[in-house]
């Protein structure tokens, strides 16, 4: 079998998308599954031309306009491509509604389509375009693809509500699971500049609207006027590549640091390995997610706090989350509601048996999002 992916974002650019579609990539690819990535041409770097020999890489897109129309059919039928599969989110495809006509004319090819929705956001049209024709356009595809997917069961949900036969299949970690001996985590935390006494929370990921770290500097700042062996260690790249609203956002964060003068208790990583992203995960004390939206499974991050045995403390779900146990497997907060959130992270800092049970349930729930069964729901989907 031979897909051929047509995402907007993949490695080396920033974001949880490409991310994604690399991970997958290399799960299919063990199966035995052809993969071509057909995606935007800020991906031209010599590390994600080729994977293992098997995943061939084509950086061709410079605009998402309509050429799409004609580049991914063109592109499949010199592949012999059994199916083209979208990886969508709504800010990825630079915003342009193309994308989402293409899977009709598509299938007036004869291609067979697939589309993955990362998220149902209704996109960007131009000034005073209504929600409605929003939502239409956003959603137009499942009209057409002939396999639609979600990554969290409340997407499946809305859509069948609206009358479309979709498969919710969860995102996995795009980092993969470390476990640290005592001895190694200690070393970690040492050699990010932590005392033994330092209590270290952690955050993970893109800085956004939807993130909550504004609420997230405000929880710092509440710790720290309690205990002042509190470190905030913020993981990773702080703006993504699709979303050009994170740079704002970043700003709005520094300036809610500088006025509360918490410098000197925040340390940034800025972009490192994935390997150093585990190694950090495991050497923190409590991972602090507090996303707007309430914890879902689309979420990379929480699904690398599960696979790298975080204590998590993260927000109510908006929708129902049997997967995971608030008091079990991680804690929740209401969001928005930074005291319960601090109130939260207190109760991992006062009670180490708990947050051992934390980090040993994460490790365990995370073995339901694992790669190799995700690529295996795809394999039965496209079957």
């Amino acid at each position: 079998m031979h897909i051929l992916y047509v995402t907007g974002e993949y490695p080396p650019m920033q974001g949880g998308v490409g991310a994604y579609t690399l991970e997958l990539a290399r799960a299919l690819q063990a199966l035995g599954v052809r993969i071509t990535v057909l995606t935007s041409q800020r991906a031209a770097q010599p590390c994600c031309i080729e994977f293992g020999g098997c995943i061939r890489v084509l950086p061709a897109m410079q605009h998402w306009d309509w050429q799409i129309f004609h580049t991914a059919p063109a592109l499949a039928s010199e592949l012999g491509a059994d199916w083209v599969h979208v990886q969508y989110q709504t800010a990825a495809f630079d915003m342009h509604p193309a994308i989402n006509f293409a899977p009709w004319h598509w299938r007036r090819k004869g291609l067979r389509t697939a589309w993955t929705y990362h998220d149902l956001l209704p996109m960007y049209l131009f000034p005073k375009a209504g929600r409605r024709l929003r939502t239409w356009v956003t959603e137009r595809p499942t009209r057409s693809a002939q396999r639609i997917i979600t990554t969290t069961e409340a997407d499946r949900l809305h859509l069948a509500n609206h009358g479309v036969n979709a498969v919710s299949i969860p995102i996995g970690s795009n980092i993969a699971g470390r476990s640290l001996t005592p001895e190694q985590r200690n070393l970690r935390r040492q050699q990010r500049g932590y005392a033994d006494a330092d209590f270290i929370v952690a955050y993970f990921g893109f800085l956004n609207h939807s993130k909550g770290v504004t609420d997230l500097i405000e929880m710092t700042r509440q710790l720290i006027q309690e205990r002042s062996n509190v470190r905030l260690l913020m993981i990773g790249e702080r703006a993504g590549a699709s979303d050009a609203t994170n740079a704002a956002y970043f700003q709005k964060v520094e300036a809610a640091i500088h006025r509360h003068q918490l410098e000197p208790y925040i340390q940034w990583t800025g972009s490192i390995a994935d390997e150093e992203v585990a190694a950090d995960l495991n050497a923190c004390d409590v991972l602090v997610l507090p996303f707007r939206d309430g914890a879902s499974l689309r979420r990379g991050t929480l699904m690398a706090g599960l696979a790298n045995g975080c204590a998590l403390v993260t927000t109510t779900p908006q929708h129902p989350l049997p997967e995971l146990v608030d008091g079990r497997d991680l804690l929740f907060a209401p969001a928005g509601d930074v005291p319960a959130l601090s109130a939260a992270v207190r109760r991992v800092v006062d009670d180490p048996a708990l947050a051992a049970t934390l980090r040993q349930q994460a490790r365990q729930r995370s073995h339901l999002f694992a790669w190799p069964e995700i690529a295996r729901a795809h394999l039965a989907l496209y079957g």
